[in-house]
């Protein structure tokens, strides 16, 4: 059987597959909840983000391809359900750049998860800003990268630190029974 680099062991273990389903619904919670409780930075299109922690912590509890399907799946449903197809596109663009991102990050164990969620934020930003000025057709969109790249070293910051102190809480998936 495939053993996983990360905690996980099996990567097809019902323990793994059932983790992931939990995850990826409570993803999908922390999404409805930025739906229903704004937070107003002061700053058009800032947001806390909350959703991302699943995903840190799955990436880190399980491993990337598990962090890449529930990243998909929460994206989806969130986004048929709360903003539509260009919140899909936006999502999308900005969740699977950083994820590939903190997927690479963290194979270097340079980074610890706090490191690894703040390039997750900034890049998320990025995505976003270059599918928008693919979509408005206009590169000047950019000039409010700065603001976006300063929102997302706060925001994954936070995440990353609280991702951390839920990973020193997990039991092992594959612990014995």
């Amino acid at each position: 059987m495939t053993q996983s680099p990360d905690r996980a062991g099996p990567l097809n273990s019902a323990k793994s597959i059932a983790a992931a389903g939990l995850m990826a619904s409570v993803a999908l919670i922390f999404s409805y909840i930025e739906v229903l409780i704004p937070f107003n930075f002061g700053v058009p299109g800032v947001k806390l983000g909350i959703a991302n922690l699943v995903i840190i912590v799955a990436l880190y509890y399980l491993n990337g391809k598990y962090a890449l399907v529930i990243n998909a799946v929460r994206i989806f449903i969130a986004g048929f359900l709360f903003s539509g197809v260009f919140g899909i596109i936006y999502s999308l663009a900005g969740g699977m750049l950083s994820l590939a991102v903190m997927v690479l990050l963290k194979r270097t164990d340079l980074f610890s998860a706090t490191g690894v969620s703040i390039a997750g934020g900034v890049m998320h930003n990025l995505g976003q800003i270059i599918v928008a000025s693919i979509l408005v057709g206009n590169i000047r969109v950019f000039a409010y990268f700065p603001v976006l790249v300063i929102s997302g070293v706060v925001s994954g910051f936070l995440i990353g630190i609280l991702s951390f102190l839920i990973l020193r809480r997990l039991p092992r998936i594959n612990a014995a029974q």
